[in-house]
C-alpha cells in the first residue's frame, strides 16, 4: 500500500484523459437527446463496451488501484460528461459491489460477468434494497425470503422501489428479510437469475433529473431462487443470525436492529459506494462550474465581460473552492477504504454529504450566472441542476449522512 499522495501517476492520468475523451466526444453530444427521451441509452452503453469502458475488467482494475483513486477518477469524468448517461453506464456497479461485498468467490465469478455481458450483447444489473415504506429505514423492510428446505430454494415476496435498471436488468440483487425479529440484522442478499418467474417490473418513474437512467419498481411474487443464490451461502448466514440472536439476548431491551456493531448486507454495499457517489457529484458540479466560467468570460453586458463584476467573480471563486474541497474529501475517504483505515469519523459519509450538497449549490449558482439562459434547456446547466438533486437523496440522504456522522462522533444512538 503506497503512501497517500495528491499527485496522479502516469497510468491514472492516461485513464482520466481516456475517459474524459469519451465523455466529451460521445456522452455530451447525446446528453440532451436522452434526457428528453427518458430512456436507457443502449447505444452509448454499447459504445462504452466496445472500448472496454463498460466491462468487469475495467472496473476491477480501477477498484484495485492501490491508491484508491481509480473509481473516483472514473466517476468524476463520466459524470462530468452527463449524469443520466453516466448512471446508466455505472449503475450495474452497485449490484456488482453487492456481490463482491457479500458473495463467495464462486458467486462472484458466476454472476458478476453476467451483469455486464459483452460488447456484442451488453447487459445491466440492478441492486434492489429500497421499498415503498423502507428507504433509509432499512429495519422497516418487508420483502421476505423463506427457505424451502425440501427443494433447497429461497422464496422471495415483496416490492422494491427506486431500483436503477430495475426490471430491465439481466441480474437482480435483492435484499430481503430472513428473520424479522432481528430487524436490520436479519437481512440477506439474493441473486435473482435472468428469466426467473415471478419477478416483474412495476412502475417506471418519470424523474426530475438523471432521466436517461432507468428507475423502476421491482415486484417479487413467489420468486424461487436456488439455495446457492443466497450471497455468502447458508452456513455463513446461519452463523451470522446466531450471533445476532445472542447479541439480542445480551442487550435485553435494546433492539438488535439498532445495533452499532456489525453490518447488514445493504449497508455494507452503501458504505463501499458512498465516496464514489461523492465523486459523481464532484463531476456534475465541475461541469456546471466550467460552463459558467466560460460563459462569464465571454458573455458581455454593458460593454464588458460579466466576470468583471465581483458578484459573478466571487461566486465562481467560491464554486471552484467548494469543488476542490469536495474532491479532497472524496479522495481521502477512497484512499482510507483501500488502505484499510477505519472511518473513525465517518469519513465516507462526510465525503458524500459535502460533495452532494456542493453539487446542488454549484449547479444552482451556474444557472444564476447564466440568468435567463440558464433557465432554458438550450443550455446544459439547467439539466445539470436537475441532475444534481439526486445526490442528496440516493444511497443515503444528506440527513442520514449527518446522522451517521453524529453517531460515529458521539458513540450514541442519536435518533
Amino acid at each position: 500500500m503506497g503512501d497517500f499522495t495528491l499527485e496522479l501517476n502516469d497510468d491514472q492520468q492516461a485513464v482520466r484523459s481516456w475517459i474524459h475523451g469519451f465523455a466529451a466526444d460521445v456522452m455530451r453530444p447525446a446528453a440532451a437527446e436522452w434526457d428528453e427521451r427518458e430512456e436507457t441509452p443502449w447505444p452509448i452503453i454499447q459504445e462504452a463496451a466496445k472500448i472496454g469502458l463498460y466491462s468487469l475488467d475495467f472496473y476491477a482494475q480501477q477498484f484495485f488501484d492501490p491508491t484508491g483513486l481509480g473509481i473516483p477518477l472514473t466517476m468524476e469524468e463520466l459524470f462530468w460528461g452527463d449524469a443520466g448517461i453516466a448512471l446508466s453506464i455505472v449503475g450495474t456497479g452497485l449490484a456488482a459491489v453487492g456481490v463482491l461485498a457479500n458473495g463467495t468467490e464462486e458467486q462472484i465469478g458466476t454472476w458478476v460477468p453476467q451483469m455486464y455481458g459483452d460488447a456484442g450483447d451488453v447487459k445491466v444489473a440492478a441492486f434492489c434494497s429500497s421499498e415503498p415504506d423502507a428507504g433509509s429505514d432499512v429495519a422497516a423492510m418487508r420483502t421476505r425470503a423463506v427457505y424451502d428446505e425440501a427443494t433447497d430454494e429461497w422464496v422471495l415476496n415483496g416490492t422494491k422501489t427506486w431500483a436503477t435498471n430495475g426490471g430491465i436488468a439481466n441480474v437482480h440483487v435483492v435484499v430481503a428479510v430472513v428473520d424479522p425479529e432481528l430487524g436490520s440484522r436479519g437481512h440477506a442478499s439474493f441473486i435473482v437469475p435472468p428469466g426467473t418467474p415471478g419477478l416483474s417490473q412495476g412502475q417506471k418513474f418519470k424523474k426530475h433529473g438523471i432521466r436517461a437512467s432507468h428507475t423502476a419498481e421491482v415486484v417479487l411474487a413467489d420468486v424461487r431462487v436456488p439455495g446457492d443464490c443466497l450471497l455468502g451461502g447458508k452456513d455463513k448466514l446461519d452463523e451470522r443470525l446466531a450471533r445476532a440472536r445472542e447479541r439480542a439476548r445480551a442487550d435485553g431491551a435494546r433492539a438488535a436492529g439498532d445495533g452499532v456493531k456489525g453490518k447488514n448486507a445493504a449497508m455494507a454495499t452503501f458504505e463501499a459506494s458512498r465516496p464514489a457517489v461523492g465523486a459523481m457529484a464532484v463531476g456534475t458540479a465541475r461541469a456546471a462550474y466550467e460552463y459558467a466560467l466560460e460563459y462569464a468570460v465571454t458573455r458581455e453586458q454593458f460593454g464588458r465581460p460579466i466576470i468583471d463584476n465581483q458578484g459573478i467573480a466571487f461566486q465562481l471563486a467560491d464554486m471552484r473552492t467548494q469543488i476542490d474541497a469536495a474532491r479532497l474529501l472524496v479522495w481521502r475517504a477512497s484512499w482510507m477504504a483501500t488502505a484499510g483505515r477505519p472511518f473513525t469519523s465517518a469519513e465516507g459519509s462526510m465525503s458524500k454529504l459535502f460533495a452532494s450538497e456542493t453539487a446542488k449549490k454549484v449547479t444552482a449558482q451556474a444557472v444564476q450566472i447564466l440568468g435567463g439562459n440558464g433557465f432554458t434547456r438550450e443550455y446544459p446547466v439547467e439539466r445539470m441542476h436537475r441532475d444534481s438533486a439526486i445526490y442528496t437523496i440516493f444511497e443515503g440522504t444528506s440527513e442520514i449522512q449527518r446522522l451517521v456522522i453524529a453517531r460515529t462522533l458521539s458513540g450514541l444512538p442519536i435518533r
